[in-house]
């Protein structure tokens, strides 16, 4: 007999008391061990239209909706009384014709049930907004036959409404619809083409699309995390194309793409979980950007694997930098000592001094040693007079780079007497000494936040994962790329082209907030290799209020502003801990908390740089302060050496605007001082 649980049936645990809940999960761990029900009173739900529908007595009060068949039982909703048996009055569970998945398909009702949302804003002509009353939309999908709704899982009973649903309806019946059949649907909307159907196997229960929304279960630990979690932190939901990158196998380096919210991270750890479980041996390493973004990883492991199941031990989680201070140690016995900018500068200042060196402002010494001596490893004249410098702007010929070279040098040496290195040199000598050995400390590597890998960092994990199938793989997105100049990984040998791919369905972001902080960014973003970002079609799942963007003559002002709309969102139910309020720099954190002492809660919410945003999701999220000279911050902007690293920051800058204003699931806020930041501009347009 085959064990399931819905992701209907956890939405709705959740709701119930601790109390309910505990005599809930008694249950369920009866009916898994006795799946005939013996003690929990079962019988059929009568007014049902589908005979297989259940009901299992938990208490007094709550009854559990199972549906049984001849061979699986499928944990499908529990509530009280009369709330559970609405709920499987309701629906019905089946394999969809076409597709061959299991869905749990809401019995039709009326059109005139299903009501407009009043905020709708998806497709209507931006130049028809605010022009007086708007004639009829016409329908969205008139132009699909059956056969095409059909196949991409639209249920059949409600492929009418489906045909009739016009830009205004749309959103609310889609919330009637299975998952895949509601997604489709808003593909076609956003890009005029239905996606690829998937193939029916042969049991319907392991079809892709049934697997997003019901999990076989294995045994009574596994059915210990199910209930331990709610469905979408318990990690188990994944896209089709979302899975058929954690199940395929590369030939060589591979990466997956996508804008925020569309689930790179989930697919790097449920690689990484995959690739464990496979190989009981197998040694894996999951890395990111910081050590709080490794820390957020390590409890999702935690979420989908037991730590009794012998796969998280397996599974490494580390910052980049963690790693490498880690591996650091082990080649030389102590921990490195870095060099800070403060020192850096001095030893450039002390070096052009020493070397007589005119015509080259310290600016530039600073940035040429940053972006080209040392984060390429530059250790001699020759290699200096040859090594590309990308993304730089001014031309160095060979008798300058001859002058400066004894400064870059005189550093070199200053620094390591003093026994000074810097995060570059260390990423460098590991790359260096890892690359000589066939024996490897992992038998897969797999990078998070890839966009932001410094060359040196690159090197790093290419030497430290194996050469061979699944050996390395990066996610990550260069419209979130906020830390490093662009340059060529194939050059550094790591070749994704042809290995990479774009996830398409943000989970996330409501529709308004993505629509409007996509338009910081191009449509298209290339990188160095040729590879592109396709940014159009990317479609998200659920609709919301359209973000807000507001101006004051004084900080009292915004803060007012600021108060209110927090006050309102507590009102609404957000708790405190799923509201996020993000400003340029640490230096401006007080203001944001200043703005919320005293609400309820205030000391939940987190208030962080837009640096420290990346990784995390709220519910409501303020982005504050976006005023002129705070964002381009002008100490960036007044240190840029040249106009191709002028360009480079206020690219940067405004992909930190996005990714902060994309943490937001249902409200976003972006607040400024007049006057306020320009891209507050670009993001209202």
């Amino acid at each position: 007999m085959n064990f399931l649980i819905a992701d209907t049936f956890t939405a709705s645990f959740n709701r119930l008391s601790g109390l309910d809940q505990k005599a809930v999960k008694a249950s369920v761990f009866d009916l898994q061990m006795d799946p005939t029900g013996n003690g929990l009173q079962l019988h059929r739900i009568e007014n049902s239209k589908d005979a297989n529908f259940w009901s299992a007595r938990v208490n007094r009060d709550v009854r559990l909706i199972v549906h049984k068949t001849g061979d699986s039982i499928l944990v499908a909703y529990v509530g009280h009384h009369d709330d559970a048996y609405s709920w499987a009055e309701r629906r019905r569970i089946e394999a969809h014709p076409r597709t061959g998945a299991i869905q749990i398909v809401e019995v039709r009702a009326r059109v005139e049930d299903v009501a407009p949302p009043s905020t709708f804003d998806f497709i209507f002509p931006e130049s028809a907004k605010g022009k007086g009353t708007r004639a009829p939309a016409p329908p969205l999908f008139s132009a699909l036959d059956d056969d095409a709704l059909l196949s991409v899982g639209v249920p059949t009973d409600w492929l009418s409404d489906v045909r009739a649903a016009d830009d205004d309806g749309f959103f609310a019946l889609a919330a009637h619809l299975p998952a895949e059949a509601s997604e489709a649907l808003l593909e076609y909307a956003a890009t005029g083409l239905l996606p690829a159907p998937i193939l029916a196997g042969a049991n319907p229960f392991t079809h892709p699309d049934a697997l997003r929304r019901i999990r076989p279960i294995a045994d009574q630990e596994e059915l210990e995390q199910a209930l331990a979690f709610p469905w979408e932190k318990w990690g188990v939901f994944l896209h089709p194309s979302q899975r058929a990158l954690v199940d395929r196998s590369f030939s060589g380096p591979a990466r997956v793409a996508g804008s925020a919210g569309t689930g790179k991270t989930i697919v790097a750890i449920h690689r990484a979980v995959r690739l464990a479980r496979e190989n009981p041996h197998a040694r894996i390493l999951l890395a990111s950007f910081s050590q709080p973004l490794a820390d957020a990883m390590a409890k999702k492991l935690l979420v989908l694997a037991p730590e009794t199941g012998g796969i998280v031990p397996r599974i490494t989680t580390a910052s980049f930098r963690g790693i490498a201070e880690q591996m650091y140690q082990l080649e030389n016995g102590v921990r490195p000592r870095i060099a800070s900018d403060l020192v850096l500068r001095e030893r450039l200042h002390s070096a052009a001094n020493a070397t007589g060196l005119k015509g080259f402002s310290e600016r530039f010494l600073l940035s040429e040693w940053t972006n080209v001596i040392d984060a390429w490893g530059v250790t001699s004249l020759d290699t200096y007079s040859t090594v590309q410098r990308m993304g730089r702007k001014s031309r160095l010929g060979p008798n300058q780079r001859e002058r400066l070279w004894p400064v870059f040098d005189e550093v070199r040496a200053a620094l390591a007497a003093e026994r000074y290195t810097t995060w570059a040199d260390v990423f460098t000598g590991l790359a260096d000494a890892l690359s000589h050995r066939t024996s490897k400390s992992f038998d897969h590597v797999i990078i998070d936040e890839a966009q932001d890998l410094a060359p040196a960092e690159l090197r790093f994990f290419a030497a430290l994962a194996p050469g061979k199938a699944d050996g390395l793989f990066l996610a990550g997105d260069v419209g979130q790329r906020i830390f490093q100049h662009p340059y060529s990984w194939a050059s550094l040998g790591v070749d994704v082209r042809g290995r990479s791919h774009t996830l398409k369905v943000c989970y996330r972001t409501s529709q308004q907030i993505r629509r409007a902080a996509d338009r910081l960014l191009p449509a298209v973003l290339r990188d160095t290799d040729g590879l592109e970002d396709e940014r159009r079609g990317i479609i998200s799942v659920f609709d919301g209020p359209a973000p807000e963007v507001k101006s004051f003559d004084a900080e009292r002002a915004e803060a007012d502003c600021i108060r209110d709309a927090i006050e309102g969102w507590l009102g609404e139910g957000i708790a405190a801990p799923e509201i996020g309020l993000f400003v340029r720099t640490s230096q401006l954190v007080p203001r944001a908390r200043s703005a919320i002492a005293g609400l309820a809660g205030a000391e939940e919410m987190v208030t962080a740089p837009m640096s420290l945003a990346k990784g995390l999701e709220f519910r409501a999220v303020v982005v504050m302060a976006c005023d002129e000279g705070i964002l381009p911050l002008d100490e960036r902007v007044a240190d840029a050496a040249d106009e191709v690293e002028l360009d480079d920051i206020y690219e940067t800058e405004r992909r930190l605007l996005y990714v902060a204003c994309t943490r937001a699931r249902e409200h976003l806020l972006l607040t400024g001082v007049i006057p306020t930041s320009e891209y507050l501009t670009d993001f209202t347009n």
